[in-house]
């Protein structure tokens, strides 16, 4: 380790160290987490024969960007590159009897190829957790990830910092003593001009993107909530059928996801509702764009009415619901994966839209759909007589 001479920070040796098989880096931009890991990488390397090191990102053009362009970097600054052994088409490169593939996950069969030693990936937070048990269980040796904490929450969280074989290492830029001063200049700029970025990218704390839309929390249905109504979203093939029930305490909205599937007939939604002991009387607004699946249902004795909708419908939805706490139960698991995912669209120079992405709406639908006929217009409804 000595003889490569290496300018390294203290986040070199508390990934070296690390005695647990899997090490979480938490870090804020700049920190120079990925730049120690690819060290110590290449030490172990060094101190080793025959074994493989896979270097992850879910994109190539990403990917090259970041590990791979300081991978090589660390090996010229120390001497150690030889062209002969850089195969730049398949993206590896040959060290000391080692062999180091760099693999996105821009194919899905990339995940699932053949077996490593060790692991690492590289912003693990672009992956799903698809992504990474799949290069997990092909995995002998110990991993190691980083990540910026950009989401509030994530499976990072929920399934890898729970495990008790993960070592948790945080840092901030001011763990990266080789920054310019005009690089922490500008990150300390932060904390006067974006709080969130500041929490998130300055101090290396878990935060939510700015550009998610709702905030939340998870917790079962009070005693004193009363249930508002139902919503519906229609699917079938590739999108699910969804229904949320919706509740209201105070100014306190609690949602529980009840049906979010494929492949539903109308006649199989009846057949879910009568399962869940639905009341008959209970309102279910759906999707307006479905009239003939809500008149089925309305004639198989369900009390299903369509949305109304207008001009900015999504936009007065989404500000209806934001007006109130949001808590959604634990078991409603795919609401949950969507409001963690339901963002606003970001133009390409960085900027906030006042329009909602077109993904990862199904249950949100739903539950706009109770909560707009509902909170928006309190009396709609309360006359009408079907």
């Amino acid at each position: 380790m000595s003889e490569l001479n290496l300018k390294s920070s203290e986040l070199f040796e508390k990934n070296y160290t690390a005695p647990t098989r899997i090490v979480v880096n938490q870090g804020g931009s700049r920190s120079g987490k990925t730049y120690s890991i690819l060290q110590m990488l290449i030490v172990m390397a060094m101190e080793d024969r025959g074994k493989v090191y896979s270097i992850v990102r879910k994109s190539l053009p990403s990917l090259k960007m970041t590990a791979y362009r300081d991978f090589f970097e660390i090996l010229n600054a120390n001497g150690l590159y030889d062209e002969a052994r850089h195969n730049k088409s398949d993206y590896t490169y040959e060290l000391n009897g080692n062999l180091f593939e760099f693999i996105s996950l821009d194919q899905p069969q990339k995940k699932r190829g053949a077996r490593r030693d060790y692991l690492f990936c590289n912003e693990a937070n672009e992956l799903t957790w698809e992504d990474f048990f799949q290069l997990l269980i092909r995995t002998t040796g110990k991993i190691w990830v980083d990540y910026n904490p950009s989401d509030a929450f994530h499976w990072i969280y929920d399934k890898l910092l729970t495990r008790d074989d993960v070592t948790y290492i945080q840092s901030t830029y001011l763990d990266n003593p080789f920054l310019d001063a005009s690089i922490v200049e500008e990150i300390e700029r932060l904390q006067h001009t974006d709080n969130d970025y500041w929490r998130i990218y300055g101090l290396g704390e878990r935060g939510m993107s700015r550009a998610t839309i709702f905030q939340y929390g998870q917790a079962e249905i009070p005693t004193d909530a009363t249930l508002l109504c139902h919503g519906m979203d229609f699917g079938y093939t590739n999108d699910p059928t969804a229904l949320v029930a919706v509740y209201k305490s105070g100014d306190n909205l609690y949602v529980d996801e009840l049906i979010y599937r494929t492949g539903m007939t109308n006649p199989d939604i009846s057949n879910v509702l009568k399962s869940l002991n639905l009341d008959r009387r209970t309102e279910v607004f759906a999707d307006s764009a479905e009239p003939k699946s809500i008149e089925e249902l309305h004639r198989m004795g369900w009390n299903v009415k369509p949305t109304q909708k207008g001009a900015d419908s999504i936009i007065v939805g989404i500000d209806v619901l934001k007006r109130h706490k949001l808590f959604v139960t634990p078991r409603s698991s795919n609401l949950i994966k969507e409001l963690q995912n339901y963002k606003w669209v970001e133009d390409k120079n960085g900027n906030l839209l006042n329009i909602p992405i077109k993904a990862f709406n199904h249950a949100i639908d739903a539950l706009r759909y109770a909560t707009y006929n509902k909170l928006s217009r309190p009396n709609f409804g309360r006359y009408a007589i079907r």
